[in-house]
C-alpha cells in the first residue's frame, strides 16, 4: 500500500510516517516542496498512491495561512488532486467538535472540510479525534513549559470540563486501521480511554514535570484575551484562540455526534505518568519565544550575511 501523507512533517504526520516503509511513502507538505495549495504538485506526489492521509491543519491564523485556505480551500485540492492520480481513498483527520455555525473559524472550516469530502464520491474516512498529545504535541509541551514558568496556572471557564486525551501512538494506530480499510463507518470519533476534567489532566502533567503551581479558574473570556495576546506576541502561542474555544466546551464528545470507534481499533491506553513522562519537553517558556526576538535576530542575521 502506497500511501500519501499531507501535512506529514506535523505532529501526528510526523508520527504517522515514522510507522509506515519510507518506500512507500510520500510526504506532503510546505517543507517538502509539496503544498496543497498547488493542485498540479499534489497530483504528481499522489501519482501511484493507493490512499491519501489527510493530516493538514493548522491552529491558528499566520498570514496567508488562514484557516480556510488551509482546511477548505486545501482539502478542496487534495480531494482533486486524488481525482485526477487515481487514488481510490482519503482518510481524513478532523476536530472532535468540528461543526458549523459554532462562531470558531477553525471548527467550522474543519467541518467544512469534512463535508467537502463527504460530498466528494471518493471512498473515505473521517476521524474526528479529540486531544492528541505526545512529544512535540501543543498540549503537554506548553502546560509542562507554562507550570515550569510560572507560579499560577489558569484554567478555563468557571466550571469544570472534561477532555480524553489521546496518545499519538494510538491515533496513528487508528489512522493505519483507517488506511487499512479495517474503520467502516465514514465518520468516527476518536477518543481516549479516560475521561478527566482539564485542571485534572495539568495536575497530573504538573507533578510529573516536579511543578505544584497554584491553579486559579479563570472566566473564558479571560483565556480568550490571553489567546488573543499570546498569538500577537509570542511565535508558537501559550493557547490559541481556537484552543481557548476547545477547552471552553470541553472535548470529550463528538458535535456533531459521531459513533466511536469499535472494540480492537479503539484507545485503551490511560492519561497516566509513564505516557506523560514520555511526552514532557525539555525547558521553559523564555524570551526565545517571543515574536520580537525571532524578529530582531532574524534582523541581525541579514545584517550580518
Amino acid at each position: 500500500m502506497r500511501v500519501a501523507i499531507t501535512g506529514g512533517t506535523g505532529f501526528v504526520g510526523h508520527h504517522l510516517a515514522e510507522r509506515l516503509d519510507p518506500a512507500d511513502t510520500v510526504i506532503v507538505s510546505r517543507r517538502t516542496g509539496v503544498p496543497i495549495d498547488d493542485v498540479g504538485a499534489l497530483t504528481a506526489a499522489f501519482a501511484g498512491c493507493d490512499v491519501v492521509a489527510h493530516c493538514a491543519g493548522i491552529n491558528r491564523e499566520i498570514g496567508d495561512q488562514t484557516f480556510a485556505h488551509v482546511h477548505v480551500d486545501g482539502t478542496r485540492n487534495v480531494i482533486e488532486a486524488a481525482r485526477r492520480a487515481g487514488v481510490q481513498r482519503i482518510v481524513m483527520l478532523s476536530f472532535l467538535r468540528a461543526r458549523s455555525d459554532c462562531g470558531s473559524a477553525y471548527h467550522e472550516t474543519k467541518w467544512a472540510a469534512e463535508e467537502l469530502l463527504r460530498q466528494s464520491g471518493i471512498d473515505h474516512t473521517i476521524l474526528k479525534a479529540g486531544m492528541i498529545y505526545g512529544l512535540g504535541d501543543h498540549m503537554v509541551d506548553h502546560a509542562t513549559r507554562a507550570v515550569r514558568t510560572w507560579p499560577v496556572f489558569l484554567t478555563v471557564g468557571l466550571r469544570d470540563r472534561t477532555v480524553r486525551p489521546i496518545p499519538v501512538d494510538e491515533a496513528v494506530n487508528v489512522l493505519l486501521a483507517a488506511l487499512e480499510g479495517r474503520v467502516s463507518e465514514p465518520t468516527v470519533a476518536v477518543l481516549g480511554a479516560e475521561e478527566l476534567e482539564f485542571a485534572m489532566a495539568v495536575r497530573r502533567i504538573a507533578r510529573v514535570a516536579g511543578r505544584r503551581p497554584l491553579f486559579v479558574r479563570a472566566p473564558v473570556w479571560a483565556i480568550r484575551v490571553l489567546a488573543q495576546l499570546t498569538e500577537w506576541i509570542m511565535v508558537v502561542p501559550l493557547v490559541a484562540k481556537a484552543q481557548a474555544q476547545m477547552l471552553a466546551e470541553g472535548v470529550s464528545e463528538s458535535a456533531p455526534f459521531a459513533p466511536e470507534l469499535p472494540e480492537g481499533i479503539r484507545p485503551t491506553l490511560p492519561f497516566d505518568d509513564e505516557r506523560i513522562r514520555a511526552a514532557l519537553p525539555e525547558g521553559r517558556f523564555d524570551l526565545s519565544d517571543l515574536r520580537i526576538t525571532k524578529w530582531w535576530a532574524e534582523k541581525r542575521l541579514r545584517k550580518n550575511k
